[in-house]
């Protein structure tokens, strides 16, 4: 039988490493060669198996004190093979058995999770304030299409994961199916961007509503508001109502946010246009002095 040097399979060139280094050195090698990353190859898939028989002897004190003295007289030598005898002591001393083939094969196959998935999902706001179902498409490596139902539960925060568990990509060896998270992107609406939790919408009055204040009915996420504009406001003037914008998980809101645009009318009557110059002549305020 062909001596085994694990090190080299791990890419180790000395014994003398500690617990970690040979954890970092077997999720390197085993991220290369793992059958998911090269299909269908055949040597990979070897590699692979000794990758993980390397890292069960050596991450363990005692096989890896009983291994090192094999390794020594091997390496240090420039042995390369022994007899079938001297496979027999390897396994015995390891082990304490001479196992068989097969059983030497299950043992060196070290369970292995599955690779994680991440995809996206996007939906209205509205949506995401009440809550909704979503399907999301998945597509195997033999080209299978798989449709899951995703609950998005109401109050759900902007680039939010969800992790559905067992729906990533399969386990070696009988290890776990890695998990799939889904980050959930929420699109503002024609009116309403979401700003944390609060929500910040435009609200255009006129210049005599800007002088003499006026009410209007605003329409927020679910529901209608009376906003009362005080006279003298000006654009740009921001208006905060309190516990009416995004709601919270916990069911509590944030505020709503709305911020004053003065519009200028274009098609302004005659009769307006005069108006507009008999209040020229009477003002006094000058907003232009410094």
């Amino acid at each position: 039988m062909i001596f085994k040097d694990y090190y080299k399979i791990l890419g180790l060139d000395t014994n003398r490493v500690s617990k970690e280094q040979i954890k970092t050195a077997y999720r390197e090698q085993a991220k290369r060669y793992h059958p998911d990353v090269n299909i269908g190859n055949r040597n990979s898939e070897e590699r692979f198996k000794d990758i993980n028989e390397a890292y069960r002897i050596l991450a363990d004190t005692s096989t890896k004190r009983k291994y090192d003295r094999i390794w020594t007289r091997n390496v240090t030598t420039k042995r390369s093979s022994y007899s079938n005898n001297a496979k027999n002591d390897f396994f015995t001393m390891l082990f304490g058995i001479i196992p068989e083939d097969n059983i030497i094969k299950k043992q060196n196959k070290v369970p292995c999770k599955g690779e994680n998935l991440e995809t996206e999902v996007k939906i209205k706001l509205s949506e995401a304030y009440n809550g909704t179902t979503k399907s999301v498409s998945l597509r195997s490596v033999n080209g299978n299409v798989k449709i899951l139902k995703i609950e998005i539960p109401a109050g759900i925060k902007n680039n939010d994961k969800i992790r559905i568990i067992g729906q990533g990509k399969p386990g070696s060896y009988g290890g776990k199916n890695g998990d799939l998270y889904i980050r959930v992107k929420i699109l503002d609406d024609k009116n309403l961007r979401l700003i944390g939790n609060d929500l910040k919408t435009y609200i255009n009055i006129l210049p005599w509503e800007a002088v003499l204040g006026t009410k209007i009915k605003i329409k927020s996420i679910n529901e209608e508001i009376l906003v009362h504009i005080p006279s003298g406001t000006n654009s740009g003037q921001v208006i905060t109502i309190e516990n009416k914008g995004y709601r919270y998980k916990d069911g509590n809101r944030g505020n709503l946010i709305l911020e004053v645009r003065i519009e200028i009318p274009k098609d302004s009557t005659e009769r307006e246009k005069q108006l507009y110059g008999e209040l020229k002549k009477i003002s006094k305020i000058n907003v232009r002095k410094s």
